[in-house]
């Protein structure tokens, strides 16, 4: 009714099962169960306190245990019993050819019982009238109690016997039909026979007649063949001699040419010897002067090649010189830009120092009436001031004192209040500097042990990309995985370096499709390694790959299913036939999808 059990087989490598117990009259039903050995904890679970027993008389009294009789009559279980009669064919239709088997076996086993049981029955009828006749009451009952057991096995024997002349008798009913038909075509054969025998007739004349025609056919072959290869000869040897006068002619025409051109030729050398002639006659004339100039050339070049070593000797020694002096001038350059940084430190504190001046003029200006042009800084020889000049300072003094107005009675607690603030604000920046210094302390600690896992993971990864890039390739081919700044790995950049045997791509981009999806594998599962997932989804990876690379696909995958239940979206054939399971999405009808799932492990 849509509801399935399901034993799941990894959670039984766990289960140990507890030893049976033994009993006189009953054996364990997992000795007569056949199973592979990979379900022997499963049959353990399920049938571990499950035996069976000759009769329903001999069942011991244990509650922990199930009981079977051999005849399935009776169950008895922890406080209840049950009974009833199995029938001929209950169960799957996988295992009736096989019951069928074991009944006939049982059949004729059963017969023979049943002649025994009959002659013994017929002696016990016997015996039973002896002791109806005589007193013992003890001894009949027991015999009664034999003979209706003797009964029942009668009975459930004649009605097996009873099921099996049906079925021999629906036998026997197919093969009167089978008789009947083998009648109707005999009698059809009878009636084919003349006519068989006429066409016979004709085949044997039509045979004689093809066989004359065929002698026949054969000569004139024969002959066809010698006058077509005579005809062949003949116009082979006329081709021959048609190609000797076309080659005769070209060779006539080409020496004409050949000759004329050699006509031309004597002509032009003829001239060019009487033009050498004169020329050699002045070359001999001018090469006693020639000479002479001849070695002064040589003595210039000389000296011009010194010239030109030194020159290149002073060059290269400029040249080092101008690095060092470049060198010394970038040095320059950099210590100039960090005295113009300071510069602009100074003229912005310069400037920001001039504001708090200003203000405090203003200030002085508005709360005070005082100018800072009137104010005189203290001078050391103050004491040497003559009376009337310190009589001046203490006017100007009080002027200011005045000026200054009544004193401010609630200064006192400004000030405390002020200071308080102070206090307060000076905790708050100590508190705050102390935060940012166990802050970056944290962030430092962070970072070391981030760049110590991370250094850990990617060297694992690096060592499982090579073995899984090579695996997926050949052991000849070449990867790696490199970081662009080592000093700094946690905010590096991280270059892939894959080569296979035969290229040298200066970038990733110039591998081929499969290629780079090998390689995307490769690092996906490089990464896989460090902590495999429960799921995998690929969608459809295989689809640039041909079918050995496919095949290479297959097996890592298959090898590292033990781990992970993999899901493959495909449309290769070869990817289908190696999965354990595949579901099919099919429209039976317009509009309505429907998941069809096949289990290739049971069909296997």
């Amino acid at each position: 009714k849509g509801r399935a059990h399901f034993f799941i087989l990894d959670k039984f490598k766990e289960y140990h099962p507890e030893a049976g117990l033994i009993f006189d009259s009953a054996f364990p039903a997992t000795e007569i169960v056949e199973y592979d050995e990979k379900y022997a904890k499963l049959i353990s679970h399920i049938l571990g306190n499950v035996y069976i027993s000759e009769n329903e008389k001999e069942i011991p009294n244990d509650d922990s245990c199930t009981f079977i009789t051999k005849s399935g009559i009776v169950t008895k279980r922890q406080f209840s019993i049950s009974g009833g009669s199995v029938g001929l064919f209950e169960g799957k239709k996988i295992g009736r050819a096989k019951n069928i088997e074991k009944l006939d076996k049982e059949i004729k086993k059963l017969e023979k019982q049943l002649q025994k049981v009959e002659a013994s029955f017929a002696v016990n009828q016997e015996e039973l009238v002896k002791l109806r006749i005589s007193s013992h009451k003890t001894h009949i009952e027991e015999e009664q109690v034999l003979l209706n057991q003797i009964n029942e096995q009668y009975i459930s024997i004649s009605t097996k016997h009873e099921q099996y002349v049906k079925m021999l008798s629906s036998a026997d009913l197919k093969k009167e039909d089978l008789v009947t038909d083998i009648d109707k075509l005999s009698a059809e054969i009878k009636k084919l026979r003349p006519q068989n025998e006429i066409t016979e007739k004709a085949t044997v004349e039509l045979d004689a007649r093809l066989q004359q025609i065929q002698v026949s056919h054969n000569e004139q072959n024969q002959r066809y063949a010698e006058v077509s290869a005579a005809y062949n000869e003949e116009n082979i040897y006329f081709h021959q001699q048609e190609n000797r006068v076309d080659s005769l002619a070209q060779e006539i025409g080409y020496k004409k040419n050949t000759l004329e051109s050699t006509k031309d030729r004597i002509s032009k050398n003829s001239e060019d010897l009487k033009a050498n002639e004169t020329e050699i006659k002045d070359l001999v004339e001018n090469s006693s002067s020639h000479d002479d100039v001849l070695v002064n050339l040589y003595k210039e070049k000389e000296s011009i090649e010194q010239g030109v070593n030194e020159a290149e000797k002073e060059y290269y020694h400029m040249r080092g010189e101008i690095d060092t002096v470049e060198k010394s001038e970038r040095e320059i350059q950099r210590t100039r830009e960090g005295i113009d940084e300071i510069l602009m430190e100074l003229h912005n504190k310069l400037n920001e120092v001039k504001l708090e001046l200003n203000g405090v003029k203003e200030r002085l200006s508005v709360e005070f009436n005082i100018e800072v042009s009137e104010l005189s800084p203290l001078d050391e020889n103050q004491n040497s001031l003559s009376k009337e000049e310190l009589l001046e300072k203490v006017e100007k003094v009080k002027n200011r004192l005045e000026s200054m107005g009544p004193i401010n009675s609630m200064a006192m607690e400004a000030y405390e209040e002020i200071q308080e603030r102070h206090t307060f604000i000076t905790t708050q920046k100590e508190d705050l500097s102390k935060a940012r210094e166990s802050l970056m302390a944290t962030i430092e600690e962070i970072n070391l042990v981030a760049k110590a896992t991370f250094l850990d993971t990617f060297q694992k990864i690096k060592t499982n990309f090579v073995e899984v890039f090579r695996s997926l390739f050949t052991d000849q081919d070449d990867c790696d995985l490199k970081l662009s700044d080592p000093e700094n790995p946690l905010e590096s950049s991280i270059e892939i370096m894959a080569k296979p045997k035969g290229k040298k791509p200066q970038t990733i981009n110039q591998l081929s499709g499969g290629e780079k999806t090998l390689t995307a594998t490769s690092l996906l599962f490089a990464i896989y390694l460090i902590k495999p997932a429960p799921f995998c989804i690929f969608d459809e990876v295989d689809a640039p790959l041909d079918d050995a690379n496919i095949d290479k696909f297959n097996q890592i995958i298959r090898k590292f299913s033990d781990k992970s239940q993999f899901i493959v979206v495909t449309h290769n054939k070869r990817s289908m036939t190696t999965t354990d399971v595949i579901y099919g999405i099919t429209m039976a009808e317009q509009g309505i999808s429907k998941v069809v799932p096949v289990d290739l492990r049971q069909l296997a």
